[in-house]
Protein backbone atom coordinates (compact mmCIF):
# COMPACT_ATOMS: atom_id res chain seq x y z
CA UNK A 1 0.00 0.00 0.00
CA UNK A 2 2.86 2.39 0.83
CA UNK A 3 4.40 1.85 -2.58
CA UNK A 4 1.10 2.46 -4.33
CA UNK A 5 0.46 5.71 -2.46
CA UNK A 6 4.00 6.91 -3.12
CA UNK A 7 3.66 6.11 -6.83
CA UNK A 8 0.50 8.22 -7.03
CA UNK A 9 2.24 11.10 -5.28
CA UNK A 10 5.25 10.74 -7.59
CA UNK A 11 2.87 11.23 -10.54
CA UNK A 12 1.96 14.62 -9.09
CA UNK A 13 -1.36 13.48 -7.69
CA UNK A 14 -2.67 14.51 -4.33
CA UNK A 15 -3.35 11.57 -2.07
CA UNK A 16 -5.74 11.92 0.86
CA UNK A 17 -5.40 9.27 3.55
CA UNK A 18 -7.30 9.18 6.81
CA UNK A 19 -5.91 6.69 9.27
CA UNK A 20 -5.49 5.89 12.93
CA UNK A 21 -2.26 3.98 12.17
CA UNK A 22 0.16 6.76 13.01
CA UNK A 23 3.32 4.71 12.53
CA UNK A 24 2.23 3.86 8.97
CA UNK A 25 1.51 7.50 8.19
CA UNK A 26 4.84 8.54 9.69
CA UNK A 27 6.64 6.19 7.30
CA UNK A 28 4.48 7.00 4.26
CA UNK A 29 3.32 10.63 4.26
CA UNK A 30 5.44 13.59 3.28
CA UNK A 31 2.94 16.30 4.21
CA UNK A 32 0.14 16.33 6.79
CA UNK A 33 -2.98 18.28 7.48
CA UNK A 34 -4.35 17.66 10.96
CA UNK A 35 -7.90 18.81 11.67
CA UNK A 36 -9.83 19.00 14.91
CA UNK A 37 -13.32 20.33 15.60
CA UNK A 38 -13.59 21.79 12.12
CA UNK A 39 -10.28 23.68 12.24
CA UNK A 40 -6.93 23.01 10.62
CA UNK A 41 -4.52 22.43 13.50
CA UNK A 42 -1.44 21.80 11.35
CA UNK A 43 -0.54 21.98 7.67
CA UNK A 44 3.11 20.95 7.52
CA UNK A 45 5.63 18.31 6.54
CA UNK A 46 5.97 15.19 8.67
CA UNK A 47 9.60 16.09 9.37
CA UNK A 48 8.67 19.62 10.43
CA UNK A 49 5.92 18.46 12.76
CA UNK A 50 8.17 15.85 14.39
CA UNK A 51 11.00 18.36 14.83
CA UNK A 52 8.66 20.89 16.45
CA UNK A 53 7.23 18.25 18.79
CA UNK A 54 10.64 16.83 19.70
CA UNK A 55 11.83 20.26 20.82
CA UNK A 56 15.07 20.49 22.72
CA UNK A 57 14.48 17.42 24.88
CA UNK A 58 17.12 14.87 25.80
CA UNK A 59 16.43 11.36 27.06
CA UNK A 60 18.83 10.33 29.81
CA UNK A 61 19.20 6.82 31.23
CA UNK A 62 21.01 6.66 34.55
CA UNK A 63 21.03 4.44 37.63
CA UNK A 64 21.53 7.67 39.62
CA UNK A 65 18.50 9.74 38.60
CA UNK A 66 18.27 11.23 42.10
CA UNK A 67 21.79 12.62 41.77
CA UNK A 68 21.47 13.69 38.13
CA UNK A 69 18.22 15.67 38.42
CA UNK A 70 19.46 18.45 40.75
CA UNK A 71 22.70 18.88 38.78
CA UNK A 72 20.81 19.24 35.49
CA UNK A 73 18.23 21.55 37.05
CA UNK A 74 20.93 23.80 38.55
CA UNK A 75 22.41 24.15 35.05
CA UNK A 76 19.08 25.44 33.70
CA UNK A 77 17.47 22.22 32.56
CA UNK A 78 13.89 21.23 33.27
CA UNK A 79 13.83 17.60 34.38
CA UNK A 80 10.86 15.24 34.24
CA UNK A 81 10.84 11.63 35.30
CA UNK A 82 9.91 8.92 32.86
CA UNK A 83 10.16 5.24 33.53
CA UNK A 84 12.50 4.10 36.31
CA UNK A 85 16.05 5.27 35.58
CA UNK A 86 14.97 7.57 32.73
CA UNK A 87 14.90 11.37 32.84
CA UNK A 88 13.59 13.69 30.13
CA UNK A 89 15.59 16.91 30.15
CA UNK A 90 14.52 20.11 28.37
CA UNK A 91 16.63 23.20 27.90
CA UNK A 92 20.04 21.49 27.72
CA UNK A 93 21.78 19.94 24.75
CA UNK A 94 22.88 16.32 24.94
CA UNK A 95 26.51 17.53 24.88
CA UNK A 96 25.91 19.82 27.87
CA UNK A 97 24.15 17.03 29.79
CA UNK A 98 27.07 14.65 29.19
CA UNK A 99 29.56 17.32 30.31
CA UNK A 100 27.62 17.96 33.54
CA UNK A 101 27.19 14.30 34.38
CA UNK A 102 30.85 13.57 33.71
CA UNK A 103 32.08 16.51 35.79
CA UNK A 104 29.93 15.39 38.72
CA UNK A 105 30.91 11.70 38.30
CA UNK A 106 27.26 10.68 37.79
CA UNK A 107 26.99 7.40 35.88
CA UNK A 108 24.78 7.20 32.79
CA UNK A 109 24.16 4.60 30.13
CA UNK A 110 22.47 6.71 27.45
CA UNK A 111 22.01 10.32 26.46
CA UNK A 112 20.10 10.92 23.26
CA UNK A 113 18.10 13.66 21.61
CA UNK A 114 14.40 12.97 22.04
CA UNK A 115 12.68 11.91 18.82
CA UNK A 116 8.93 12.41 18.90
CA UNK A 117 6.60 10.02 17.11
CA UNK A 118 3.74 11.10 14.88
CA UNK A 119 1.34 9.73 17.48
CA UNK A 120 2.88 11.97 20.17
CA UNK A 121 2.68 14.99 17.84
CA UNK A 122 -0.94 14.23 16.93
CA UNK A 123 -1.99 13.84 20.57
CA UNK A 124 -0.38 17.16 21.49
CA UNK A 125 -2.04 18.94 18.59
CA UNK A 126 -5.50 17.51 19.20
CA UNK A 127 -5.46 17.39 23.01
CA UNK A 128 -7.74 20.41 23.30
CA UNK A 129 -9.73 19.66 20.14
CA UNK A 130 -11.46 16.43 21.14
CA UNK A 131 -15.17 16.62 21.73
CA UNK A 132 -15.63 13.30 23.50
CA UNK A 133 -13.30 11.45 25.83
CA UNK A 134 -13.61 7.91 27.09
CA UNK A 135 -14.97 7.71 30.60
CA UNK A 136 -12.71 6.33 33.29
CA UNK A 137 -13.65 2.75 34.18
CA UNK A 138 -15.64 2.39 37.35
CA UNK A 139 -14.01 0.62 40.25
CA UNK A 140 -15.84 -2.50 41.42
CA UNK A 141 -17.03 -2.31 45.00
Amino acid sequence: MRGFLRSLAAQGRSVLVSSHLMSELQDTAGHLIVAGRGRVLADTSVAGLLAATSGDRVTLRTPAAGQAAPVLTAAGGAVAGGEVGVLIVSGLSSERAVDLLTRHAIPFTEVSAHRATLEEAYLRLTGDAVEFRAAAPEVAR
